[in-house]
């Protein structure tokens, strides 16, 4: 029995064998589809360096879109909130992402008063960022973070954050 070589056999062969590259580079391609984008993943993470704010100062940065409320805590102004705040060699930092738990407004920093303010629908949250009146249903949210050193990394969940979170079980961020 001899094998019998074809023009037929060997299209079938040439056909099969560019079927099968084709379905290996389809799939490479859909894999790079899934991928996220290079800016994307950059967008995930936002670095904030806490040495440089100074006792009783506020300030917003935005992490995927949203702000995110930061207040250090001046000993002598603000009241102390063991579950809220987040210690840093003594110091005393509030987080939260700055986005009424009403109907998403932003509310504003009355430093002054020491409180936020919605005036959205009159919303108001004190210096812990617990609603205190109106109609907000819950704190204002505390967004995943991990602390290094005096850096804190928005977007990547740290053992300080869990904790936190563990303390505050209606927070809705993620």
């Amino acid at each position: 029995m001899a094998i019998e070589k074809s023009r037929r056999d060997f299209l079938g062969l040439a056909f099969g064998s560019v079927a099968a590259v084709g379905g290996v580079l389809a799939l490479g391609a859909m894999k790079a589809t899934w991928d996220p984008l290079p800016s994307v993943m950059a967008a995930g993470f936002t670095t904030v360096d806490l040495s440089t704010i100074k006792p009783g100062e506020f300030r917003k940065v935005v992490w995927r879109g949203k702000p995110i409320f930061i207040l250090r805590k001046d000993k002598t102004k603000f009241k102390k909130c063991d579950n809220r705040d987040t210690k840093l060699s003594e110091k005393d930092f509030l987080v939260v992402i700055g986005l009424c738990t009403h109907l998403g407004c932003i509310p504003e920093w009355l430093p002054d008063q020491n409180k936020f303010y919605c005036a959205c629908h009159g919303g108001e949250y004190d210096a812990c960022a617990v609603n205190t009146f109106g109609p907000p249903p819950r704190p204002l949210d505390i967004p995943p973070y991990k602390i290094t050193g005096t850096k804190m990394v928005l977007g990547e969940l740290g053992s300080k954050c869990k904790a936190l979170i563990a303390k505050n079980p209606t927070n809705k961020a993620s």
